[in-house]
């Protein structure tokens, strides 16, 4: 299945302006874009679709922000919140229709994935290194995730490609890489944060932080998932969770259309959602929460008491948000989670 939303977010790509007249009616095209209000096809110039560009990367076809709210995502992302579908399944389906594609035979029967990507991805991630004694446990440690213990997920790359654009020269800078897996732990792409040469933040580029490979419906994994497991967008957002609930396996999405689209582990009985508090983290997260109900699945959301918990991690501290966290969540669940101590 994730295969073949990634077939069908590349077909509904080179069909971008159909899809925009079909979802967006409302909106008009404008140069190589597409303009509407908003993903649900209100009047306006704050969403912009890109039009024309290549399949993937900087300039990607079927792209669009929405500079309202600061959402984003590709064509099947916009679908989805067009037609209020919260389940992967359903979104594939209704691009399915759209593109007049049959249903797929057998799960076995892959569409092909773009060239090159999740092997790319693959390949940088396995040229990087544990992040321990490394500029990347110095940038976490700088933002208050002090527990590193046990993160196969992570790894550092000492002179990871940058590049602004296309048009712009190829820079080199430090990196933490996180490996982006799909429900059997292979390797579907990785998200990059370029990091400033002595570690204290992140590098001084336009975008510090990108994805590449098959992202939809796969995450950042940190611990095996069981019966409950933790969800979340951000990176750092679960690892400062993790620093204070070290035995709740997580997830981080990457973004907030990303994690409506997350495919759950099978055998999860209880989801807790860590939302951003933002218009687009808390929709996330209730649609999320729908979806996971009507697979029987009881959600739990935790919130912060500022914009997120890697905030609160670096505001309030380890003690404090522990205390903050575990009244939000299930009883019998709180009671076999110590305290992590970095």
């Amino acid at each position: 299945m994730r295969e073949d939303a990634a077939a069908l977010a590349r077909r509904l790509a080179r069909n971008a302006e159909a899809v925009c007249r079909h979802y967006l009616s409302n909106g008009r095209r404008e140069g190589h874009w597409w303009t509407a209000g908003d993903v649900t096809n209100t009047p306006g110039r704050s969403l912009f679709v890109r039009l024309h560009g290549p399949e993937a990367g900087s300039g990607a076809a079927g792209k669009w922000t929405d500079a309202a709210t600061g959402d984003h995502g590709d064509l099947l992302d916009l679908v989805a919140r067009a037609r209020g579908l919260d389940c992967l399944r359903d979104v594939l389906e209704e691009a399915r229709r759209f593109l007049s594609l049959p249903a797929p035979q057998r799960p076995e029967q892959r569409a092909p994935v773009a060239v090159g990507s999740p092997d790319a991805a693959r390949r940088l991630f396995n040229a990087g290194q544990p992040i321990k004694g490394t500029l990347a446990e110095t940038y976490l440690r700088a933002r208050g995730v002090t527990y590193l213990d046990d993160l196969p997920a992570l790894r550092f790359h000492p002179r990871c490609y940058y590049r602004a654009d296309e048009n712009a020269p190829v820079e080199t800078w430090p990196a933490m890489l996180a490996a982006v897996t799909d429900l059997g732990g292979t390797i579907t792409g990785v998200h990059r944060t370029w990091l400033a040469r002595d570690g204290s933040g992140k590098a001084p580029v336009a975008t510090p932080r990108r994805a590449m490979g098959r992202l939809l419906g796969n995450g950042v994994r940190f611990g095996a998932a069981q019966e409950v497991v933790a969800v979340g967008e951000g990176i750092e957002t679960m690892l400062a969770l993790r620093c204070v609930l070290p035995t709740l396996p997580m997830i981080a999405a990457l973004s907030a259309s990303h994690l409506v689209a997350l495919v759950l582990p099978p055998g999860v009985r209880r989801l807790y959602v860590a939302q951003d508090s933002d218009h687009a983290g808390n929709r996330a997260a209730a649609m999320l929460t729908e979806c996971a109900g009507r697979a029987g699945i009881e959600s739990v959301a935790l919130s912060p008491r500022s914009e997120d918990f890697n905030e609160d991690l670096r505001q309030i501290g380890a003690a404090e948000l522990a205390a903050w966290v575990r009244v939000q969540m299930a009883p019998v669940d709180a009671a076999l989670l110590p305290t992590g101590n970095g």
